[in-house]
C-alpha cells in the first residue's frame, strides 16, 4: 500500500442473536461456519487491506479466531449493524470501511471492489453501495426486494420496498429497468463515525430501510451497477440452498 492509497478495512458484523436463525454466523456451510465463509470472501476483494468481524458474543470471537481470522468485540445495544461498525472503526486504522453483511456467504469480491471505486472516484462521496438489475418479475412487487432509483450520476435518489419507478401508463409498451439494491455499503472514515449522531427521519422509521436516514439528511449515496446479485441466509431453509450454489461453484 503506498503512502497515499486509503487503507480499506472490511467490517463483518455478526451477532449471535437473531429471530428467525438463532446462532446464525455458526451455522455450518459446507464445513465451514457462515461467518468464515464471509470472511473468505470479502479477503479476495482487490482492493481490501484488512477484515475484521465486529460480534457481541465470545462464541463467534473464539470460532473466528480458530479459523486465524480477526474479531473485536462491541457493545450489545447498537440498534444497526453499521452503528456497530462505527464502534469499530473508532479504534481500527483505516480511511475507508466496507459494511459485508454476515449472512452472504456467497458475497462477490469484486462487488466489494466495485462499490470501492464508487466512492474513491468522487473525491466529495461519503458513502456508496451496489443495485443489481431485476431479473425475476415477481421481486418488483415484493417488499423484501429493496429497489432504488439512480439520477444521471449514479447516486441514489432513493430506495424503497415500494416498486420504484412506478408504471402509470400501461397502455404504452415502456421498457422499465429496475434496481435490487444490495445491502453492502462503502464509508470514508468520518461519515461512518459521525453516523450514530445523525437524527432519525419519518421515512426510515415508515419502510424500515437505513440507509434512507443518510438521504433525510442530505447525504449522496453513490450506487455501482453490478451483475452480482446477494444470496443471503435468513432462515433454516435457506442453509440447503447455499451449500448447494457453494458445491456448484467448487467454493
Amino acid at each position: 500500500m503506498s503512502a497515499d492509497e486509503p487503507r480499506v478495512v472490511v467490517v463483518i458484523p455478526a451477532r449471535y442473536a437473531s429471530t428467525r436463525l438463532p446462532g446464525k454466523p455458526l451455522v455450518p456451510l459446507a464445513g465451514k461456519p457462515m461467518v468464515q465463509r464471509v470472511y473468505e470472501r470479502a479477503r479476495q476483494a482487490q482492493t481490501v487491506h484488512h477484515v475484521v468481524v465486529a460480534t457481541d458474543d465470545q462464541r463467534i470471537m473464539d470460532a473466528v479466531r480458530a479459523f486465524g481470522g480477526q474479531a473485536r468485540m462491541t457493545r450489545v445495544d447498537h440498534r444497526t449493524g453499521t452503528e456497530r461498525i462505527a464502534e469499530v472503526a473508532a479504534h481500527e486504522e483505516g480511511d475507508v470501511f466496507i459494511n459485508v453483511q454476515g449472512d452472504e456467504p456467497l458475497v462477490d469480491p469484486a462487488a466489494i471492489d466495485a462499490a470501492v471505486a464508487a466512492l474513491l472516484e468522487e473525491p466529495a462521496a461519503q458513502i456508496s453501495t451496489v443495485a443489481t438489475p431485476i431479473r425475476h418479475g415477481g421481486d418488483i412487487m415484493d417488499p423484501n426486494v429493496v429497489k432504488t432509483v439512480l439520477d444521471f450520476e449514479g447516486n441514489g435518489l432513493y430506495f424503497s420496498r415500494a416498486p420504484i419507478p412506478w408504471i402509470r401508463d400501461t397502455q404504452q409498451k415502456i421498457h422499465v429497468k429496475y434496481w435490487k439494491h444490495l445491502g453492502l455499503y462503502v464509508f470514508q472514515r468520518d461519515a461512518l463515525l459521525e453516523y450514530p449522531t445523525l437524527p432519525q427521519g419519518e421515512l426510515e422509521k415508515i419502510e424500515q430501510l437505513e440507509q434512507l436516514r443518510w438521504l433525510e439528511n442530505g447525504w449522496k449515496i453513490r450506487v455501482a451497477e453490478v451483475q452480482h446479485d446477494a444470496v443471503s441466509v435468513d432462515v433454516p431453509e435457506d442453509i440447503a440452498r447455499v451449500e448447494k450454489l457453494l458445491h456448484e461453484q467448487k467454493l
